[in-house]
């Protein structure tokens, strides 16, 4: 029943019911026969959820026990992570997971477009444990307004109307983030080919009274560093050993540095001159490179420690400041990861989605997990936020580089052998400076046209709300009002009602006269077959 109160919202010519009461649906089925082509037999199309969204056809059915849904009708999700999602109709089989609903006598797009009002709450309360379905409940609860015919018509063509405008506007939205995009990719490109500095680098002896290093004088000072390094480290483990000897070995014993392995000059197929500043090289000739691990998660003295502690899900293209985990020293003495200090370069090496390829810079010591690789930047010869920079110019790249089976993946030598243009650490500033101006730029940007399609989808919504309360098109006196059309549409189901119950009364006197005629009609006795035959 109606509550006459709620009628009050709506104007006097129009009607409103449970949506329960006045709607037809049925649920689809798979259909028994089904096969890939269609001809003549199989003439169906079988309308699953692909059919539904895309059009696509995967299969044909001849019928049989099948649900057929029309054009006139339109479909919902009823089962799934979109349940609630309303489509207009498909001549074809209708798939096990949708249902078709037909409101009789109404305008389809002005019902389509009243369940599409809809949706998001019919999603966010959708029912069920495993696999979420709609709650028939909430839908058929729901009060549906009736306007007259024409006044249907005449909202329909006004929501269009509007959101064809809309729509223009959110395409113009879209185009102009995309520009963004490519206009980024454009600059980096740019960088890293040394055209963006070209004239940076004509002023620069003019201005210092020096010459930039080359590329190779750079590399150079790079492996000296390097070797410097891995001398300090060497020396700092043996002292460590001597301690835990005088100790009496107590505990684990101290492990060894890797071994620094110097590259071979020009020993790479990519290590080639762009020009005299400009050099491309291995990862591995720069940075080193490495893979972490997670301590056990079923020993919990290993966490809720104070050393931060980075998951792959956390390397998202921007700066991290903070984690979402930490580690205790045992932990970390139990784990093969180690702390980084701040610079180091994290790269996401695992997943489908978007993390793969992604890259943060430190600015927190941290250690990882077993997902991320940490390069580690020499910041007296080497820019942090270059190398950041050029992994966001390279990510779909590195994406399609990734190897594995199951998931794909990058992995510490794929990643020592990726390459980057190198040039002299004055340079690589002024490049990390300039693309980190513009590209502070280009995210505010993209902020503000972000602002405006989250506006452009609500106005949508206001939109609909209006319409299905009667203040986004006029009303028309000269229109007969919705009661005259609830009262056509009852008579004729009572009509289709009465016509069906004759029918059927009609089929059961059919089968009762023909059981009636048969009992009457004698059985010859085997004698009379005996006498008829001998005759």
């Amino acid at each position: 029943m109606i509550n006459e109160e709620s009628k009050k919202n709506y104007p006097t010519s129009w009607e409103i019911v449970k949506l329960g009461d006045f709607a037809d649906s049925e649920k689809g089925k798979k259909p028994k026969n089904q096969q890939p082509l269609q001809n003549e037999e199989f003439h169906l199309p079988y309308i699953d959820i692909e059919a539904f969204e895309k059009g696509i056809f995967k299969s044909f059915t001849d019928g049989e026990k099948c649900i057929i849904c029309d054009d006139s009708d339109f479909l919902m999700v009823w089962d799934g992570s979109r349940s609630g999602l309303v489509g207009k109709g498909l001549k074809g089989a209708l798939g096990s997971t949708l249902v078709r609903i037909n409101l009789p006598m109404i305008n389809n797009l002005y019902g389509y477009y009243y369940l599409q009002s809809k949706y998001l709450e019919i999603n966010t309360r959708a029912k069920g444990v495993g696999i979420p379905h709609v709650d028939s409940f909430l839908l058929w609860s729901y009060d549906f307004p009736i306007p007259p015919v024409n006044e249907q018509n005449r909202i329909v063509d006004k929501i269009e109307a509007l959101f064809s405008e809309v729509d223009a506007g959110i395409a113009n939205l879209t185009l102009a983030k995309r520009q963004l995009t490519q206009y980024r990719q454009s600059l980096l490109k740019h960088a890293f080919e040394g055209k963006l500095t070209a004239r940076w680098r004509e002023d620069y002896a003019e201005k210092h009274g020096k010459s930039l290093p080359s590329a190779d004088e750079l590399l150079e000072q790079i492996q000296t560093a390097r070797q410097d390094y891995y001398d300090q480290k060497i020396t700092d483990w043996e002292q460590a050993v001597e301690a835990w000897e005088e100790q009496d070995k107590e505990g684990a014993k101290p492990r060894k540095p890797s071994a620094f392995i110097k590259p071979e000059k020009n020993s790479s197929v990519n290590n080639y001159l762009i020009d005299y500043f400009y050099k491309k090289v291995n990862f591995s000739e720069l940075y080193d490179v490495f893979i972490g691990s997670t301590p056990s998660r079923s020993i919990s003295e290993y966490w809720n420690g104070d050393i931060n502690w980075i998951s792959s899900g956390e390397v998202t293209f921007s700066n991290i400041r903070s984690t979402k985990e930490k580690i205790t020293q045992l932990g970390l003495a139990k784990t093969s990861t180690s702390v980084h200090p701040i610079g180091t370069v994290m790269l996401a090496m695992i997943g489908e989605g978007k993390t793969r390829g992604q890259a943060s810079i430190l600015k927190i010591e941290a250690c990882h997990n077993q997902n991320t690789a940490a390069l580690r930047v020499n910041n007296d010869l080497l820019s942090s936020e270059y190398l950041y920079f050029y992994l966001l110019y390279s990510y779909e790249m590195t994406r399609r580089i990734g190897s594995g089976n199951n998931q794909k993946a990058l992995n510490k030598t794929v990643i020592q052998n990726m390459t980057i243009p190198i040039c002299s650490f004055e340079e690589q500033t002024e490049i990390a400076q300039i693309l980190e101006r513009q590209n502070n730029a280009i995210e505010s940007s993209k902020q503000t046209l972000d602002k405006y399609l989250k506006k452009a989808t609500l106005l949508k919504t206001s939109i609909l709300h209006k319409a299905f309360q009667g203040k986004l098109v006029p009303q028309d006196p000269n229109n007969p009002p919705a009661s005259e059309l609830l009262a056509q549409i009852k008579a004729e189901r009572e009509a289709k009602a009465l016509a069906e119950k004759q029918s059927k009364q009609d089929k059961t006197a059919s089968k009762s006269k023909a059981k009636t005629k048969s009992a009457k009609t004698p059985n010859k006795s085997k004698k009379d077959e005996q006498i008829t035959l001998s005759l």
